[in-house]
């Protein structure tokens, strides 16, 4: 049998090459996308603190203890507990106009920056396949790329003009909203507790804001950060990272005692703020393991080491989850049955894509920058399609773009082999 001549093994070789390169590319790409920066310990996670003061990376002692309750606690006090079950009792379905309405929705939107967004968009795709949360729960993520805490200091301010917008586009009202799940920081690194403290005073302001804009909001569950593997300098670097938790902490021991600044009671005067409670800490000292046997690795993390990579928001998420299942103000509403009359069979789930169960709304896509973000590139980026379906998948505008230019590549490429090749045996 007579060989192939060399130009066409040649030929062969590069079209295989191609026709692999989108694989071999995209596995590089990855690696690339994922955090490289090395492991140090940072602190002992607030839930396990206890009455133990913080010591900071550099070796500074505080005199702050941890928990992310009075005392070194891990739970609510007893009065705080008891007056959370009040408020949580309070939430029932309501119509557009905040009305109770047994066939209305309870709205619960997120607030915060990009991570938040991701993360409530992972949150969201579970509560969206989990048939034990409450049909008439609608979860809207109004967290924005770019939106760090001191841009929702002003009630009026675009990040709460964009989540009012995501609220509408859905023809969600702003007197449905009765819960909020609260994710903010500060970038860059900073003294302590200077710096802490400037986020408290803000996260204040986004309490207050919660009431203004949401005069029906009844319960803002906070979050601090999750783990940077950035030190010191970045774009929110450890340990102001982990000092995030202590903002969330003094804010909250703050209504606890009393604050009138942050009232929640109309028995005690105006109200000014919803009730204020932990969410999920999400907090883990990397590969040290937390006493709940979770870690946080690189891999959790993009390239900049601030930004949860698909891993880390699918962590999130479960914790997310995990947290408003057990939780006993979330009791009364998040689950299956809450607010269902016992004598009668549950609500049939209609197939209107709107009261899908759960009601599951696309988010803002988050940005992988905490840069501020015009106007119109966030409401390019906002999707105004209800997801219906048990699973959330589509292509990204870039993966569509990639994927044309690889075949656009081969085709090319396909197209040059050909012509050297006639050339060639022109030739010969």
């Amino acid at each position: 049998m007579k060989p192939k001549p060399i130009h066409f093994r040649l030929y062969f070789a590069i079209l295989s090459l191609l026709l692999l390169s989108p694989r071999l590319i995209t596995s590089v790409r990855a690696q690339q996308e994922i955090c490289t920066q090395p492991f140090q310990p940072v602190a002992t996670p607030l839930t396990e603190l206890g009455n133990n003061p913080y010591v900071r990376m550099d070796g500074q002692t505080t005199t702050f203890t941890g928990g992310p309750y009075p005392d070194g606690n891990n739970t609510r006090p007893a009065q705080h507990e008891a007056a959370g079950l009040a408020e949580a009792a309070k939430i029932v379905p309501l119509n557009k106009k905040g009305q109770p309405d047994p066939q209305g929705s309870i709205v619960m939107l997120s607030i915060g920056m990009s991570n938040a967004s991701s993360e409530f968009n992972n949150f969201m795709k579970l509560a969206h396949k989990n048939p034990e949360i409450n049909p008439q729960l609608v979860l809207i993520n109004g967290a924005q790329g770019g939106q760090t805490a001191e841009k929702w200091v002003e009630p009026d301010s675009l990040p709460w003009q964009m989540a009012q917008a995501q609220l509408n586009r859905h023809s969600f009202t702003a007197e449905q909203v009765q819960v909020a799940w609260v994710k903010e920081t500060l970038t860059r690194g900073g003294d302590f507790p200077i710096k802490t403290q400037t986020l408290e005073a803000y996260l204040e302001a986004i309490a207050h804001n919660l009431k203004i804009n949401f005069p029906n909001i009844k319960i803002a569950y906070f979050s601090s950060r999750t783990r940077s593997y950035a030190y010191w300098r970045g774009i929110s670097p450890e340990p102001v990272a982990y000092e995030t938790g202590f903002a969330v902490k003094w804010l909250i021991e703050k209504q606890i005692k009393g604050d009138p600044a942050l009232n929640f009671d109309p028995a005690r005067g105006e109200v000014k703020a919803p009730y204020l409670s932990w969410g999920p800490y999400l907090w883990i000292d990397g590969t040290n393991p937390r006493s709940d046997g979770r870690v946080w690795t690189a891999e959790d993390m993009t390239a900049d080491c601030t930004h949860p990579s698909p891993s880390g928001n699918q962590k999130v998420a479960e914790m997310l989850m995990e947290f408003f299942m057990s939780d006993t103000l979330a009791a009364s509403w998040f689950p299956v049955g809450a607010h269902l009359p016992p004598t009668q069979p549950p609500t049939p789930i209609p197939t209107d894509v709107v009261a899908v169960t759960p009601t599951l709304v696309q988010p803002l896509t988050a940005v992988a920058s905490l840069t501020p973000v015009p106007l119109a590139l966030l409401t390019e980026q906002t999707s105004s399609t209800p997801v219906a379906g048990p699973t959330v998948t589509s292509a990204s505008p870039a993966a569509n773009t990639r994927w044309m230019v690889y075949g656009v590549l081969i085709i090319a490429s396909l197209g040059v082999g050909l012509a050297a090749s006639w050339f060639i045996f022109r030739r010969r």
